[in-house]
């Protein structure tokens, strides 16, 4: 092979094989009478172990080190590991395609929301609520659900958003109550009743203790999730979050 033809065969340019020439990561090969460069298949797998591991970020240096340690694999062993490698590969690739087939099929009914892409998870959780009113504090939950959905694992998010399922069921009855506090103190006497009802219709598994810096006795730099996501509510919406956790590890307690 010719360089424009093995460069074309692993994906990149002559260019780039000639930089791995000079760096020393890919040796010169043979050249014929003509003084043209002759690549064999063994070139063409360093060749192409070299993009893969660039392509993972690694830097010349590294990739170096990388490909010292292979030396003395003989040919079938390097060739398997590539094949696993490209599997692997595939393998992601077919995830995401079915995760962004099961997002198409909501966009083209429409029950995409407009801060998607989301998961499947959450897409199938906002769109069992249905048509929700006019609402600040749904609207906010969408935005905390939407972050959520994007930092927590995939096997932690199915399973939260499993447990928000039930909580979601309730919404039509939960975010009346929260949003007429808005602008309210923590002492307000509606905070009782909205905390009654939204730790009804939690899971004892988020009956969690929500940390936040006050709680913890942290400066105000020493910021973490929780403070960020009650920064913005009113004191009594706050209140009654609080207080509905609170109920519902009483309730767990119990029932143990």
């Amino acid at each position: 092979m010719r360089i424009g033809e093995i460069a074309a065969l692993v994906g990149v340019t002559p260019r780039a094989v000639r930089h791995y020439h000079q760096s020393g990561l890919l040796p010169e090969p043979v050249r014929r009478a003509n003084g043209y460069r002759e690549y064999g298949v063994r070139d063409a797998v360093l060749l192409a172990r070299i993009r893969r591991l660039t392509a993972l970020g690694l830097g010349l240096d590294e990739v170096r080190d990388v490909l010292a340690d292979d030396e003395g694999r003989g040919l079938v062993e390097v060739l398997e590991e590539l094949a696993r490698d490209l599997a692997r590969q595939e393998a992601v690739i077919r995830e995401r395609r079915e995760r962004l087939a099961a997002l198409l099929d909501e966009a083209r009914a429409g029950r995409l929301p407009a801060d998607g892409p989301l998961s499947p998870e959450l897409a199938a959780l906002l769109s069992g609520l249905g048509e929700l009113p006019e609402s600040p504090m749904a609207a906010r939950d969408r935005e905390i659900l939407a972050l959520l959905d994007a930092v927590v694992p995939d096997g932690e998010r199915a399973r939260l958003m499993e447990l928000m399922r039930g909580t979601a069921e309730h919404a039509h009855e939960v975010y009346p109550l929260l949003d007429a506090l808005a602008g309210a103190g923590p002492d307000d006497p509606r905070v009782a009743e909205a905390a009654r009802v939204l730790a009804a219709c939690l899971p004892d598994e988020l009956g969690v203790e929500i940390p936040t810096a006050e709680s913890r006795g942290a400066g105000p730099s020493d910021v973490s999730l929780a403070d960020a996501l009650f920064a913005d509510l009113a004191p009594a919406q706050s209140a009654a979050i609080h207080l509905a956790m609170r109920l519902v590890r009483e309730r767990r307690e119990q029932s143990r």
